[in-house]
């Protein structure tokens, strides 16, 4: 399977599966705005554009943050459009943020249920308090408003220890793909394969839809996730960043 061919379709997932409180369509980009902390929920999301004047565009998202008190960004991927979108940020004085990247990997149809990893359509307290555990002050804040606006495909993924989540994981299917999301450990329960078992149990629910290929994002610096995420079979298959400028 050509992974990379799939990227402009994951893209597109991953924004729906992440849904901002607050939207605005600006000439096919999305505006985002979550009031601080998700990066992707604070960014337009730039994967179409239908205007004619480019520069008129970001003078419309750089009202829309004007409004809400908040700084003009920009996710910037490999799909982003127009496709110099990134090099008329720069000109317009927008700093480049941290790079991230896209890994993917092909279903394995025949992936199992590991044993201790629970399944649920919402969240349980020691799912979230998994989660959470990983989010610094400011995202702790949005990201439970955030989850209760998930597709109704959401299955959150917990493993356990003596009955215990100690790691958290989220997938939504959508089309082809499901994804790996909120993925998190409690700090003392961390380097005892919890996270493993979670992306095995990402995998056998992919599996069981019939998704075709599982994907994930990533801090570009964030060198421990991507050595778990390689070792379960993920590649990179692109990569993105912010464009921001105080307005």
């Amino acid at each position: 399977m050509n992974l990379k061919a799939m990227l402009p379709e994951i893209e597109a997932a991953a924004v729906r599966g992440w849904p901002a409180p607050e939207t605005a369509g600006v000439d096919g980009w999305l505006w985002r705005y979550a009031s601080g902390g998700s990066v992707r929920a604070n960014s337009v999301a730039a994967l179409a554009f239908t205007g004619r004047d480019v520069t008129a565009a970001i003078a419309k998202v750089e009202a829309h943050a004007r409004q809400r008190g908040a700084a003009a960004c920009f996710s910037i991927s490999d799909v982003s459009a127009p496709a110099d979108l990134d090099a008329r940020l720069e000109a317009h004085g927008y700093a480049r943020g941290e790079d991230h990247v896209t890994m993917a990997k092909s279903v394995v149809a025949t992936a199992t249920l590991p044993d201790g990893v629970v399944l649920a359509h919402s969240p349980s307290p020691g799912w979230m308090e998994a989660y959470l555990s990983g989010l610094s002050e400011n995202r702790r804040a949005v990201a439970p408003r955030i989850l209760e606006r998930l597709p109704a495909s959401a299955v959150y993924v917990g493993a356990t220890i003596d009955g215990k989540v100690v790691s958290s994981g989220l997938t939504i299917g959508d089309g082809n793909v499901a994804s790996v999301q909120c993925m998190a450990t409690l700090p003392d329960a961390q380097r005892h394969g919890g996270a493993q078992r979670v992306l095995r149990g990402i995998e056998h629910v992919a599996a069981g839809e019939g998704r075709k290929a599982i994907y994930l994002q990533t801090g570009a610096d964030n060198v421990g996730a991507q050595a778990l995420y390689t070792r379960a079979g993920y590649v990179v298959i692109g990569r993105y960043h912010t464009r921001t400028k105080n307005v």
